[in-house]
This record gives structure tokens, C-alpha cells and sequence, in this order.
């Protein structure tokens, strides 16, 4: 088997054992096994070293301190929706409490807007977060994240509608939204990495899409708690003390959290090369970390950009403006619209760590190709459906974006940190993953109702979600597979000491076929 590597040199890979033999399948023959990227890489790296993997040169990820830190990471994620769930589902009620005196139409959207604000200030947390958890380390900045996320949801919990201080009650939800906006800006990004770096690299889709499982997990608990209170009390009730119980949750969330957090360890990645980074780093400053960044990783920046506007534009249209687009536009009751994307949620929850295990075997780039297409295609189809009469057809609609929205969000965790080397991985994703929602994600509900509010066709949310499709399949394009590699700049990652057995194994017979073709 031919193998054309880096700089058109060719590695030549004999499948060993003889014919018909059952037995476990010799170095050469697993070697010959590895998918294409992943024996490039490796490869690249022998070739670099001059030398076979020793046990020295890779990792392995003690299984408790693996759960841990997926555990800590996706309830933070969990934290944050939760709040995102449970402000969409509110958008219309929290219009009435801080902006009384305007018209149904400019409630909704002045609700969205202060929603779009936080997006705003988001790419400053990313900008201040991002070089700081790539100095001090990752696992102090998400302790950070945690508490001011807990503390700005709360505080909108506690503030005085506009008909008890007036106009300082919009301001201050503002300030409040400004402080969740600024800690998610380290939080998302950082939680990728994160995990990212701690997982074996055979199993990264799966384990990085328990983050993602995260976040839809605490949507659908927003969402549910929303629908619960909508169900329970008169629509007097929610607008006197209903709608801030939700929020006042998020105090005791964030304990948690915060509690569970401390207790991680630093990255193994960021540990491996913390020494030799303090060194480099001591001589930068954040700005000209930033400036090298963009310089150096602009390519990486802009791929990692266009798979976050497909992935937000998807998940803040389904997650964000559904709700609203069913209750103001097609005129349907809170409950039901509220149960209808609550079934999207739920479906995901139950789709995304498939969808991780089958990109870590087939690769991102099908998954992402695939569901970018789909977007273009079915986009218009689904919304004819959520706008038709009766249960099942609307329920159809939103299961086939739900759908797409997972096969977007399961590879996104295990993507992203991909694109960049340990050095800079952090403030690298805090650029280009915060700016790319501030632009194109948080601002989707606000945008697409102000589209449908000027055009009067509601129809408009398709012709998005297609137009956000098209930049999605343009962009996997230019995505390297990273399905199984290695992450740049880190060892190889294993989860115990006979896959680390397999990897030299593997690796002996790659380096023994490097010499020989070099040699030929």
C-alpha cells in the first residue's frame, strides 16, 4: 500500500501476516489500518524525531481524571444554556416587564437586542481570556468563567422591573447581560480546549461531543423549567415573580460548578510544554500574541469563523428565534411552541455522542459536508413544515433541523482545538470562535426578525439557515482532517497502557518503512 506524505515523499506500507490468518493483525498490516491523516502525521513526526516512539513520547489519560474533566467542562457549558434556553423562552415576557411601553413587535425585538448585546462584548472576554489561559493555564481561567457567569445570571433574577425604578431597570439587564457575554467569551472556547487536550486522540469526537451534550442538556432543562412555569402559573404570575425564578437557579449552579472545577487538573498538554511556553511567553505581551496569532494562523482563523457561523446560525435560529417565530409570527401558544422545540432539544441530546463517535470513524469533514449540504437543500422544506397546520408536520420540521444542528455540533468540540498548536490553542479559538458568533450567531434572532418584520415574509429564516449552509460547505473545503491525529504541538494521546502498546507497535513499522523508502 502507497502512501504519498508530506513533500511528495512516499511511505511505503506491506500489510504483514500471511493469507487467511485470523490472529490480530501485525504492525505493518495496523499500520497500513491508520487513516490516511493519521499516518501522515505520524509519519511527519518519525521523520522529524529520526527516531520510533518511545513511551516516553506519549500520553496516557488516567480514566478518572478523563471523566472529571469532561464532567466539569459540559456542566459549565450546561450553565450557560440554561440561561440561553431560559431567556429565548422569556424573550417575549421579559419585553413586557423591562420595555412596557412599546408595541408587542418592538418588545420582542428590544428583548433580543439587550440578548444580541452580550454578543457584542463577547470577542473582548475571548480577547482578555484566550492569551490568559494560554499563560496561566486553562483550568484557572474556566474557575473564572464559571463565577461570572453564575453571578450575572443570578443577578438578572434579582433586578427591579421598569415600573419600580424605570428606565435603570433596562440598563442594569444590560450591564448584567454584559457580564454573562464577557465570561462566555472564555468559556466555550477554553471548555473545547480543555477537553480537547485532555482526550485520547482515537476518541476525541466522542468525549468532545459530551460538551456539546452539555449544552443542549442545559437548553432543554431551561426550556423545560420555562414550559413548567408557563403551564403553572397565569401570565400575571410570570410577569410578576415568575420569570426570575429560572434565573435565581443559576446561584446554586454555579456553586456546583465552580466546586467541580477547582478540583481539575491542569491539561496534560498544557503541562508538557508549560516550562518552554512560560519562557517564550515572558517576553510577549498579550497584544503581541494576538498580532502574531492573526499573522501566523489567519487560514486556521478563517475556517474555524465559517464552521462557527454554520454551527450558531443553525443553533441560535432553532434554539433562540423558534420559539418567538411560533408564538409572534404564526400566532401558536407559548406551551406549544415551547414543547415543540423542547422535542428538537431533546432529540439532539439523544443524537450528539453518536454523531461524535461516527466523525471519530469517519471523519469530520463527511460529517460536516454532508449536514452543510442538507442545510441547502432542506432548509425551506422544514420551515413548510413547522408553518403547516396540526401536530406532526411542524414536529417533522423541527426534528430535520434538530438533526442538522447535531451533525454540526457533535464534531465542533474536537474541530476547533484541532485547527491550532498547543501554544496558542486558547486564544486562538477565543478569536476566532467568539468573534464568529458575536457576528453571525447571537445577532441570528434579532437579524432574522427584523428581516421577516420588514419584508413581511416569514419565510425569510429558511433563506438564512441556506445562505449560512452554503458558507458552512465552502469552508469544509479547506478543513484538514483531523479525525484520530494527534493535536499540533502535543503528544500522541492514549487512554491506557495497551493502546500506548499499539501506538509504538504501529509506529515501529512506520518509522522502519520512512528509513526504507529514504533509503530507496
Amino acid at each position: 500500500m502507497r502512501t504519498k506524505g508530506q513533500g511528495d515523499a512516499v511511505v511505503n506500507v506491506t500489510p504483514g501476516g500471511q493469507a487467511g490468518s485470523s490472529g490480530p493483525p501485525g504492525p505493518r498490516e495496523a499500520a497500513a489500518r491508520l487513516p490516511r491523516q493519521v499516518r501522515l502525521e505520524l509519519t511527519r513526526r518519525l521523520r522529524r524525531a529520526k527516531r520510533a516512539l518511545r513511551e516516553e513520547d506519549v500520553q496516557i489519560v488516567e480514566p478518572p481524571l478523563l471523566r472529571r474533566a469532561v464532567g466539569a467542562s459540559a456542566l459549565g457549558n450546561c450553565m450557560e444554556w440554561f440561561d440561553f434556553g431560559v431567556y429565548s423562552y422569556l424573550a417575549a415576557t421579559i419585553g413586557k416587564v423591562f420595555f412596557p411601553g412599546a408595541s408587542p413587535g418592538a418588545q420582542v425585538i428590544s428583548s433580543f437586542a439587550t440578548f444580541a448585546a452580550a454578543f457584542v462584548v463577547r470577542p473582548l472576554g475571548g480577547l482578555v481570556f484566550g492569551p490568559l489561559g494560554d499563560r496561566i493555564g486553562r483550568q484557572k481561567v474556566l474557575a473564572t468563567t464559571m463565577i461570572m457567569m453564575a453571578v450575572g445570571t443570578f443577578a438578572i433574577g434579582l433586578i427591579p422591573g421598569y415600573g419600580t425604578i424605570g428606565i435603570a431597570a433596562p440598563v442594569i439587564l444590560l450591564l448584567a447581560r454584559m457580564v454573562q457575554g464577557f465570561s462566555t467569551g472564555g468559556e466555550y472556547g477554553g471548555a473545547t480546549t480543555f477537553v480537547a487536550e485532555y482526550s485520547p486522540d482515537r476518541r476525541r469526537g466522542f468525549l468532545s461531543s459530551w460538551l456539546d451534550f452539555g449544552t443542549f442538556v442545559g437548553y432543554a432543562l431551561g426550556s423545560a423549567l420555562v414550559t413548567a412555569l408557563h403551564l403553572l402559573l397565569t401570565d400575571a404570575q410570570m410577569i410578576s415573580w415568575g420569570w426570575r425564578v429560572p434565573f435565581l437557579i443559576a446561584g446554586p449552579l454555579g456553586v456546583i460548578g465552580l466546586y467541580m472545577r477547582l478540583r481539575l487538573e491542569e491539561s496534560p498538554a498544557f503541562q508538557q510544554q508549560l516550562d518552554e511556553h512560560e519562557r517564550s511567553l515572558a517576553q510577549k505581551s498579550a497584544g503581541s500574541e494576538l498580532r502574531a496569532i492573526v499573522k501566523n494562523h489567519w487560514g486556521a482563523l478563517l475556517i474555524c469563523m465559517g464552521l462557527v457561523l454554520l454551527y450558531n446560525v443553525t443553533n441560535y435560529m432553532v434554539t433562540g428565534y423558534l420559539p418567538t417565530y411560533q408564538t409572534e409570527t404564526l400566532h401558536r401558544s407559548s406551551s406549544s411552541a415551547d414543547l415543540l422545540v423542547l422535542l428538537g432539544m431533546v432529540w439532539i441530546v439523544l443524537l450528539i455522542t453518536f454523531i461524535g463517535r461516527l466523525s471519530d470513524h469517519v471523519g469530520r469533514r463527511p460529517v460536516y459536508g454532508v449536514a452543510a449540504a442538507a442545510m441547502i437543500v432542506l432548509a425551506v422544506p422544514s420551515f413548510l413544515l413547522i408553518k403547516a397546520e396540526g401536530t406532526w408536520a411542524p414536529v417533522c420540521g423541527v426534528l430535520i433541523l434538530s438533526t442538522l444542528l447535531a451533525c454540526f455540533a457533535a464534531p465542533s468540540a474536537a474541530t476547533l482545538p484541532a485547527l491550532f498548536p498547543t501554544a496558542v490553542r486558547y486564544a486562538a479559538m477565543g478569536i476566532g470562535f467568539n468573534f464568529a458568533v458575536a457576528a453571525f450567531g447571537g445577532t441570528t434572532p434579532l437579524v432574522t426578525a427584523a428581516l421577516v418584520d420588514v419584508t413581511g415574509n416569514d419565510m425569510m429564516p429558511a433563506f438564512y439557515l441556506m445562505l449560512a449552509g452554503a458558507i458552512g460547505l465552502v469552508t469544509v473545503r479547506f478543513l484538514p482532517e483531523s479525525a484520530q491525529v494527534p493535536l499540533s504541538g502535543s503528544r500522541p494521546m492514549v487512554g491506557s497502557a495497551r493502546e500506548r502498546r499499539e501506538l509504538l507497535t504501529t509506529t515501529q513499522a512506520l518509522y522502519q518503512a520512512a528509513r526504507n523508502t529514504s533509503g530507496a
